[in-house]
């Protein structure tokens, strides 16, 4: 064989090599799983709202909300001026429905009209009927996510982790997304709100003794145990927000608070409070949540609207104060 035949030969089992080598590496890669991210740009101290299970829907119809309750909350929290509203899914009654999305359109307006960035989660309601149909008009009113199910935000010292817990939280393209979320936190975060419908801890039961209730699902009893298995080596503070109990509740497990927000308009359940409930009331419990966070800490306030005596009536049965680390 010839010097130059040689070479090219040698070349070629090189290029060769290189080429497999590539195409072995690439086959074995994982793909990164999406990640929307979005922001506020806020500098604490600072306020912002939670509150969930509004169910926006026809005002004559009582038998899905209280529309008075729904439309003092919206009046409210805009006297609150907000950085950011949250909210923890069941938006409206019946997803598919566009006469339910018009109600939010008319009865939100003052939120649009103030410019109050909202960041909602789904809730079950909020796929309710047909759920191409849904999502379409869920993501009509806020293009902000970015036809995101599962998003984060953050702002100021914070981190908002929103899933959709119609799907599974800890495993799939949202199970990755979200261990990667927590495998990555800026040391600049200091409390991290993880927003979703379902809870993993509720005193609330699926027997509906009182009319009305659900038990906590398997899948979010796992998703709390990741959790707390990783807030033992977080620096930040891990907060989990949620709706779908028609009440307020506060639990605590694992160095995480657990709070239940799902007063904001749906017919409110009531519920045998379990003695590990750190809020005990028998009190039909509508309300919203101002959560004033500062560099070291975090105040959670639930303002409960009471409108049993034919007025309203306002007042904060409970303050939840978690410092940072």
């Amino acid at each position: 064989m010839s010097q130059s035949l040689r070479r090219i030969t040698l070349l070629f089992a090189f290029c060769f090599f290189v080429l497999a080598g590539n195409t072995t590496s690439h086959s074995n890669a994982s793909p990164a799983p999406a990640s929307p991210e979005f922001s506020v740009s806020v500098t604490p101290p600072f306020r912002f709202v939670v509150l969930g299970d509004t169910r926006f829907h026809d005002p004559t119809d009582t038998t899905a909300a209280n529309a008075q309750v729904r439309q003092a909350m919206v009046a409210a929290i805009s006297k609150e001026h907000p950085s950011l509203i949250s909210i923890t899914g069941d938006i409206v009654y019946n997803g598919a429905e566009v006469s339910d999305w018009s109600v939010w359109d008319t009865e939100a307006a003052p939120w649009q009209r103030d410019h109050i960035p909202i960041y909602p989660a789904l809730g079950n309601h909020d796929l309710k009927g047909n759920e191409s149909a849904a999502l379409a008009n869920y993501f009509a009113r806020f293009p902000q996510i970015d036809k995101s199910r599962y998003y984060s935000v953050r702002f100021g010292n914070c981190l908002m982790l929103v899933l959709d817990s119609s799907q599974d939280e800890t495993s799939g393209a949202q199970g990755d997304w979200l261990q990667q979320q927590l495998d990555h936190l800026p040391g600049s975060v200091s409390f991290v709100f993880v927003m979703l419908h379902h809870p993993p801890y509720t005193s609330s039961s699926d027997d509906k003794l009182f009319g009305g209730g659900h038990s906590a699902r398997n899948k979010e009893l796992a998703l709390a145990q990741m959790l707390e298995a990783r807030q033992q080596k977080l620096r930040a503070r891990i907060i989990v927000l949620t709706g779908h109990v028609h009440n307020y509740e506060h639990h605590q497990s694992g160095g995480i608070d657990y709070i239940v927000s799902g007063g904001g308009g749906a017919h409110p359940y009531a519920i045998t409070r379990k003695p590990e409930d750190l809020y005990q009331s028998n009190e039909v419990n509508y309300h919203y949540l101002l959560i004033n966070v500062t560099a070291d800490r975090a105040v959670i306030t639930m303002n409960r609207l009471d409108v049993s005596a034919g007025h309203e009536s306002w007042s904060q049965p409970d303050t939840v104060v978690i410092k940072a680390r």
